[in-house]
């Protein structure tokens, strides 16, 4: 690194102190109210947000030209009726049709709603327990701190875009599928999954072609408007905090020439 004038060193701790003393609170300040704002989007109760309110239901129409219809309600993170109509081509014979519901007493639960909360719930936990007149000792210990929120951060928006992977037999299995009624024949499997800000319904078909067995995929969807929003302001959230990471990473390069701590 070229060398650093006197008058250069002094300038760099002035501003390291006022990001110190003064910016990190204020980034705080905004990240504890991104989360906050992104807790109160979700459809289920978050800790002590949205103890008091009702939940959510909403009515969403999936279809996949004439193979796949579905009329869904979402309620908090479970799907709390659906009527599902499938027209699956076989080859070398006719269509199989195979219509069914969610019960209402025994609905399909969505689990990366719940996922996706507690994570949000951790970031909000490590926030909100900070004194609110406390002065971080050091660059580190901040970046530190912004690790641990981020993290959960990371996790709660991961829930929602990356929907665990599950094998046919886990589908078949699932104790979601308790859920239809009338049941749907073995070589039919079916799954309901957020990905991004879209609500998928997956149905995996087991046809015999010739001698040799496959499965055939289709795919419905439909945009999800909460989900959305949750999404976006995790994005704010995970933004101003690397934001302030990235210039305290410019200052640990200075290390040898200013403090990087309270005096």
């Amino acid at each position: 690194m070229s060398a650093v004038t006197m008058e250069e060193v002094a300038s760099l701790q002035r501003e390291f102190d006022w990001v110190l003393n003064v910016e990190v609170d204020t980034v705080l300040s905004q990240l504890k109210a991104a989360v906050t704002e992104c807790a109160g989007k979700f459809p289920i109760s978050v800790g002590d947000t949205n103890n008091e309110r009702p939940p959510q239901s909403d009515k969403f129409v999936l279809t996949n030209s004439d193979q796949l219809k579905v009329i869904v309600t979402l309620t908090g993170d479970c799907i709390s009726a659906a009527d599902i109509n499938l027209k699956l081509p076989r080859p070398h014979t006719k269509d199989a049709y195979h219509n069914t519901t969610v019960r209402e007493d025994l609905p399909w639960m969505l689990q990366q709603v719940q996922d996706s909360a507690n994570h949000l719930l951790m970031s909000m936990d490590a926030l909100q327990t900070l004194p609110p007149d406390h002065k971080f000792a050091s660059a580190a210990e901040v970046s530190h701190f912004l690790s641990t929120v981020m993290g959960s951060i990371q996790r709660a928006r991961q829930a929602l875009v990356v929907p665990k992977k599950r094998t046919l037999e886990d589908l078949v299995n699932s104790k979601n599928v308790k859920s239809l009624v009338p049941p749907l024949p073995r070589e039919v499997a079916v799954s309901f999954y957020l990905q991004s800000w879209k609500l998928i319904f997956a149905v995996y078909h087991m046809v015999t072609d010739k001698g040799v067995s496959r499965f055939d995929r289709y795919q419905a969807e439909c945009v999800v408007p909460w989900v959305n929003d949750v999404l976006l302001l995790l994005t704010v959230s995970l933004q101003t905090a690397q934001q302030l990471r990235d210039k305290l990473d410019i200052f640990q390069q200075y290390k040898q020439e200013i403090r990087l701590s309270r005096e």
